[in-house]
């Protein structure tokens, strides 16, 4: 039989399979707010064990990107609601990825009143996308202050009980990619000299009193995160200490008894691979809440869950483009190619017209 499309448990979570689908950023939320056509879209992949949704903003500062939703207003919680029943109705739990974008951004995008804030004013290399005056350099963030590190504390605790509140089982704090939380993480994008830089315990601290907070809020068994390791997307490149950094987090977070950890492997994708020896850490500090992430074929995951390396196994492109990925991996059928044109434009095309088997 299967391992990968046999029945689990996750911490308190019964899963149909061991697939989770991986959160993956579509822009179709007009205005920052969820709607119909984004529940359609999970509900079609709602044969997954375990969705994960695309970054969601706990705040207006965190709306870097043009059409993110969010998850801080109350016409959001409402949106969510129809994503999160589409979800259930096909079997699938589903978690919600809290995405604070940091300093990848840019003030078009953001509502007013709303700031691009970060560890430390740091410009990220490249551009970025604005429906308004088209492709913008990164602009300097503001260092966030002791009152900002505060604030965006309890926007995340906000933001994961409206989680809950829109019928979500849960919730995944995006500490990967190059975004906030992992801004405090890595060197190049963290020069403080107070509590909160310095060694990985500085730059470290600050993630875990998210964890921590939120996990108080809601129940640590509510609280999954994102890492990823030798990621180099938005700017992170490599450093020397980042296996030590990444078992120092292993046993922080091991040691806390979320519901998961989800390490990401970008290799597929052109960076360094994560080593054998990180992932091996992490399924010893968690030998029973661990997800990977990154380019798996069905006969990968198979040969890793056999080998006991994870609980689940994540798949993105491949879920965006074949809403039925269980079905088919059962059957050994071909799969869709991804639109790449369509992966961030604001209709259904490339989204939600995936044919399906039969």
């Amino acid at each position: 039989m299967s391992l990968l499309l046999s029945p689990t448990t996750l911490g308190p979570l019964t899963l149909q399979n061991r697939m989770a689908m991986s959160p993956m950023t579509r822009s179709r939320a007009l205005g920052n707010v969820p709607n119909a056509l984004m529940a359609t879209y999970y509900g079609q992949r709602a044969s997954a064990g375990l969705i994960i949704t695309e970054g969601i903003a706990p705040s207006p500062n965190g709306l870097g990107y043009a059409r993110i939703p969010g998850l801080f207003s109350a016409e959001q919680v409402e949106g969510w609601k129809l994503s999160t029943a589409a979800a259930h109705a096909g079997g699938a739990k589903i978690i919600a990825q809290l995405m604070h974008t940091g300093r990848i951004g840019h003030a078009l995008n953001l509502p007013a009143g709303a700031r691009l804030v970060a560890p430390s004013a740091v410009k990220a290399a490249g551009q970025m996308w604005t429906d308004q005056s088209q492709m913008q350099d990164h602009p300097v963030p503001d260092a966030m202050s002791a009152a900002d590190l505060a604030s965006t504390i309890q926007e995340f605790v906000a933001a994961s009980k409206n989680a809950v509140a829109a019928g979500f089982d849960g919730i995944e704090l995006h500490s990967a990619n190059g975004y906030l939380l992992e801004q405090f993480i890595r060197p190049n994008t963290n020069l403080r000299t107070d509590g909160y830089g310095g060694g990985i315990e500085g730059r470290a601290r600050f993630v875990l009193e998210v964890v921590d907070a939120v996990s108080a809020a809601i129940g640590k068994d509510k609280v999954g995160i994102r890492l990823s390791p030798y990621g180099a997307f938005n700017d992170m490149p490599a450093y020397d200490a980042m296996e030590a950094d990444y078992t120092y987090l292993a046993e922080q977070l091991g040691s806390r008894g979320i519901l998961y950890v989800h390490v990401l492997d970008h290799s597929a994708g052109g960076a360094p691979p994560v080593p054998d020896s990180i992932k091996a850490t992490f399924r010893r500090h968690l030998p029973k809440n661990l997800i990977l992430a990154g380019g798996y074929t069905a006969e990968r995951a198979e040969a890793d869950l056999a080998a006991d390396k994870a609980d689940v196994i994540s798949f993105g492109m491949t879920f965006l483009a074949n809403p039925d990925l269980p079905a088919r991996f059962k059957a050994g059928a071909s799969l869709n190619t991804p639109d790449f044109t369509a992966l961030y434009t604001p209709d259904a095309k490339g989204y939600t017209d995936y044919p399906t088997l039969g």
